[in-house]
């Protein structure tokens, strides 16, 4: 690899998540190939999670064009996980870096994330956003669940990390097979060796931001039963005092128990449920990569070949 970042590593893969970005798509093809002319060894993945607009035919043009451009299309959408997981296993270069289609962090910042990895002592390395630029409540409620996993469930995380990362993608493979919940606590989980640099952030030009509180809710309890005992060792000591005030005779102990079993019963489930065999965590609809046949519907249908011409992945429509 050749260019602003010296001593760099050599071979990027970035995956840029989609969904519903209609003309953003062209917008975030035309800055990153431009701000990384210089990389030789270039592949942009698109990961189109289920668009009902006209992302997937903006991007099947792209790659019609530029050989550059590598595509996944899901038969719905399956949410960020499944985004990184499906990005992760199909990146064909040694490092992915993972940049959302908004660009409100510039593709310019992504130089500094490979300085940040150049001698090769980091196997990830994460942005923190400086100043950053989203709307007061996003912050906040981010702010909220970073500190609670930290203070509150004693989960290990970079402080200050955000989701634009570089990451040596063999690194990232073993992570996203582990289907830990949250791949930026499984990063010190896993002991990959990680490190910050400071990025600039922007508005966003154009859309709305798919992350709701509701969203981020639910990622939170992902966070803190995917990593933590803690809500486990809460229902114990509550089932604890429970019998303690039913055997004493204390005024309400009657209520106590049924509201503690009650508890206990959901706090188990969700344990319960990362017991159980992991589901497949997205099926692919349209690629112009190599499938394999479980990324499909037809799981019994072989991978398609690659060209015997074109010197790139064929297309493959629901794993032909």
């Amino acid at each position: 690899m050749t260019g602003a970042s010296t001593g760099a590593p050599t071979g990027l893969t970035v995956l840029v998540p989609c969904f519903n970005e209609g003309a953003q798509v062209e917008v975030a093809y035309r800055e990153l190939t431009a701000e990384l002319a210089a990389i030789e060894d270039l592949e942009i993945l698109f990961v189109d999670d289920g668009s009902t607009d006209d992302s997937l035919a903006r991007i099947r043009a792209l790659a019609e064009a530029d050989p550059r451009v590598r595509y996944l299309s899901f038969t719905r959408n399956f949410g960020i996980e499944a985004v990184m997981a499906a990005g992760f296993r199909h990146a064909g270069q040694p490092w992915t870096v993972q940049c959302d289609a908004d660009l409100q962090v510039p593709p310019s910042q992504i130089w500094r994330l490979l300085d940040g990895a150049a001698g090769g002592h980091y196997d990830v390395v994460f942005g923190r956003r400086v100043r950053r630029r989203d709307p007061l409540v996003r912050r906040l409620g981010s702010a909220g669940m970073h500190w609670a996993a930290r203070a509150v469930f004693r989960i290990e995380m970079p402080r200050g990390a955000s989701t634009f990362r570089l990451v040596r993608t063999p690194v990232a493979r073993t992570i996203m097979e582990l289907r830990l919940p949250w791949f930026m606590a499984a990063v010190p989980l896993v002991g990959a060796r990680h490190t910050l640099v400071e990025v600039s952030h922007r508005e966003r030009d154009a859309g709305r931001s798919k992350l709701r509180l509701a969203r981020l809710a639910g990622h939170s309890f992902e966070l803190f039963f995917g990593f933590s005992w803690r809500p486990l060792n809460a229902v114990y000591l509550l089932a604890a005092l429970g019998l303690v005030a039913a055997a004493l005779g204390l005024p309400g102990a009657h209520l106590l128990v049924p509201a503690v079993t009650l508890a206990a019963v959901a706090v188990v489930g969700r344990y319960v449920h990362r017991l159980a065999p992991p589901r497949p965590a997205y099926y692919v609809r349209e690629a112009n990569v190599p499938l394999r046949p479980e990324d499909t519907l037809f799981q019994g249908a072989p991978t398609p070949p690659p060209p015997l011409s074109a010197g790139r992945p064929s297309s493959a429509r629901g794993g032909r």
